[in-house]
C-alpha cells in the first residue's frame, strides 16, 4: 500500500519506517546493541532463520540520529501524524502495550492528587495503576448481560450518581469503551458529566483503535470529549503485537495534563524501546488513513456474513440484544459474538473444537458464546466457521441447560486500606474461611465475565468467597489472579 506522493499529503509517508529503511539501506558497520549486529553472521543465523535478516537490519537501537532525535525527528513527525489522524493533541508510542499506556495514565493523574472512579469492569493493568500511582479509586458498575457472561458499558446516569455520591475530590473517570464484546458507550455524554465535575475523562479504547477511520465505524473518543485514550493498535487494526498509542485529547485539561503524562511516561516506558514496534504503529496509522479500498471490502463482507447468520436462524448475534441496554449506543462490526447455545455445548467446548477439529480459532468464549475477530480491512474465510458450527449442533443435539445462579456478581468489599498500601504491605496466606473479614492483598477476577471482584485494599465477603469459589469449579471458568486453582487459600494483609 506504499504511496510515494509524499509532497502533496504528508499522512502518506511513514517517516519514522522510512527512516529506518534508510537506516537499513546504508549497511551501517553496527558496532552497537543490539547483538546481533543487524545482520545473520554466526550466531545470528538461527534468529535471521527463524524472522529473516530484514527484521534484524531494521531492529536498532534508541537515539540513534536521523531516526528518533531531535524535536524534527522522523520519531516526533510519526507521532504528530498520529495523534492527527485519532483527533488528539499529543500521541505517545508505546512498546509494552495498553498495559503500559494504562499505568502511565494513573501515574500521571496520581500526580494531581486526589481520587479516580473507575468502571469496574477494569483490565488489571489499571489496577496496577492504583498500586503504582497510590490513588484511592471508586467504582462504576458496568451493565451486565448475565445469561452470555458479558460485561458491557457505563451508563452516562451511573457516571453521574458516582461523582455526586463519592466522598472524595474526583480527578479522573475512567471507562472502557468498546467492551470485549463489541459494545461502546456514550463517550459525548459521559465526557460532558466529567468536565461539570472538573474531573479528566480516560476512556480505555484498547479494542477500539480502528474508531474515526471510516463512517460506518464510531469515531474516535478523542474526537467524542475523552481527556486521555489507550488504544492496542495491535489488536485489530494489524500493526505488531504490544504496540500501542496513549492519546491526549485537545480539551480544557490539556495544558495540565500533558506535563504530568510525559513524565508518567519516562517511568514506565523502556529505554530500550523496540524500532520494530514503534514502526509498525506508524505504518499501520499511515495504511488505515489511505487504505479505504480494504477497509470497505471488509466491512461489506462482515455486514455480509452477519446478515448470512441471522438468516440462516440458528444461532443469534449477540450485537442483535444491544438494544437491552441503555449503555450501548453503537457496536463495532469487528467483533461477531455469536450464540452457540443450540449446538447442546459450551461456548469454552466450541471454541476448542473449533481449534482442534477444524483448525478455526477465535478470540475467547463464555458459556454461550464464541467471539470471533477480524482485522481492519482482512476478509478472512468465514463461512466455513457457520459450517463447522452446524456439525457441532447436528453431533450434540440439547441445550447447555440453565444458567448458573452463581454468575450473579456479589458486591465489593469495602475499601479498608488503598490498594498500593495492601498490595506492598505484609501478608500471609490464609484458608477460604479465614479470609473472610480480612483485607485482601491481591486483585481476583472471575471469569466470565472478567469483573474484578477483589481488589488489593477490599475487605473480603464470605459472599465473594462462595462467588469465585463457585466459578473456580464450573466447567470452564476460572479466577484471574487466584493462588491456587480452587482458591482454597487467599493472600491477605498481615494483621
Amino acid at each position: 500500500m506504499a504511496d510515494t506522493d509524499f509532497t502533496a499529503d504528508p499522512s502518506r509517508r511513514a517517516p519514522y519506517a522510512d527512516a529506518l529503511e534508510r537506516h537499513a539501506d546504508g549497511h551501517p558497520i553496527s558496532l552497537l546493541v543490539p547483538g546481533h549486529g543487524a545482520s545473520a553472521d554466526g550466531i545470528s543465523a538461527g534468529l535471521a532463520a527463524f524472522v529473516g535478516e530484514r527484521p534484524l537490519q531494521l531492529d536498532v537501537t534508541p537515539l540513534l540520529d536521523g531516526i528518533d532525535l531531535g524535536a524534527g525527528s522522523p520519531r516526533a513527525q510519526a507521532e504528530q501524524l498520529a495523534a492527527e489522524a485519532w483527533g488528539a493533541r499529543r500521541t505517545w508510542f508505546l512498546t509494552n502495550g495498553s498495559t503500559q499506556g494504562n499505568r502511565t495514565a494513573a501515574m500521571a493523574i496520581g500526580q494531581l492528587g486526589g481520587d479516580i472512579l473507575l468502571q469496574r469492569s477494569v483490565h488489571s493493568s489499571i489496577v496496577d495503576g492504583l498500586v503504582l500511582s497510590g490513588m484511592r479509586p471508586g467504582f462504576i458498575l458496568p451493565e451486565i448481560d448475565y445469561r452470555n457472561g458479558a460485561a458491557h458499558n457505563v451508563t452516562p446516569e451511573a457516571v453521574r450518581e458516582a461523582l455526586a455520591t463519592h466522598d472524595g475530590d474526583v480527578k479522573a473517570v475512567y471507562i472502557v469503551s468498546p467492551s470485549y464484546f463489541g459494545a461502546v458507550a456514550d463517550v459525548p455524554a459521559i465526557a460532558e458529566i466529567v468536565h461539570a465535575a472538573g474531573a479528566a475523562l480516560i476512556v480505555d479504547g484498547a479494542w477500539g483503535p480502528h474508531f474515526g477511520f471510516h463512517p460506518d465505524l464510531p469515531e474516535s473518543p478523542l474526537r467524542q470529549g475523552a481527556d486521555l485514550s489507550i488504544m492496542s493498535t495491535h489488536k485489530l487494526t494489524g500493526s505488531l503485537t504490544q504496540s500501542a498509542l496513549l492519546h491526549l485529547g485537545d480539551t480544557a485539561l490539556a495544558d495540565t495534563l500533558e506535563p504530568v503524562i510525559e513524565r508518567a511516561f519516562r517511568m514506565t516506558s523502556s529505554t530500550s524501546e523496540s524500532s520494530l514496534l514503534i514502526g509498525s504503529i506508524d505504518i499501520n496509522r499511515r495504511d488505515l488513513q489511505h487504505g479505504a479500498e480494504h477497509i470497505e471490502a471488509s466491512l461489506a463482507a462482515l455486514s455480509a456474513f452477519s446478515e448470512r447468520v441471522r438468516e440462516h436462524g440458528r444461532f443469534g448475534l449477540l450485537v442483535d440484544t444491544f438494544d437491552r441496554f441503555p449503555s450501548i449506543v453503537q457496536s463495532d462490526p469487528l467483533r461477531l459474538p455469536i450464540d452457540i447455545s443450540s449446538t447442546g455445548l459450551d461456548g469454552h467446548t466450541v471454541r476448542i473444537r473449533l481449534m482442534r477439529e477444524h483448525n478455526i480459532w477465535v478470540e475467547m468464549a463464555t458459556r454461550t458464546t464464541i467471539v470471533p475477530m477480524v482485522g481492519l480491512g482482512k476478509r478472512p474465510q468465514l463461512d466455513p466457521l457457520l459450517d463447522a458450527l452446524d456439525r457441532l449442533a447436528d453431533e450434540n443435539a440439547g441445550s447447555p441447560g440453565s444458567i448458573d445462579d452463581a454468575l450473579r456478581l456479589p458486591a465489593p468489599g469495602a475499601l479498608r486500606m488503598l490498594p498500593r498500601e495492601a498490595f506492598l504491605g505484609d501478608t500471609e496466606l490464609v484458608s477460604a474461611a479465614a479470609a473472610i473479614g480480612r483485607i485482601s492483598a491481591d486483585s481476583l477476577a472471575a471469569y466470565p465475565p472478567g469483573i474484578p471482584n477483589m481488589l488489593p485494599g477490599e475487605e473480603i465477603t464470605a459472599e465473594t468467597v462462595a462467588f469465585l469459589q463457585a466459578i473456580a469449579h464450573s466447567a470452564h471458568g476460572y479466577v484471574r489472579g487466584a493462588i491456587d486453582a480452587g482458591l482454597t487459600r487467599f493472600r491477605v494483609v498481615a494483621q
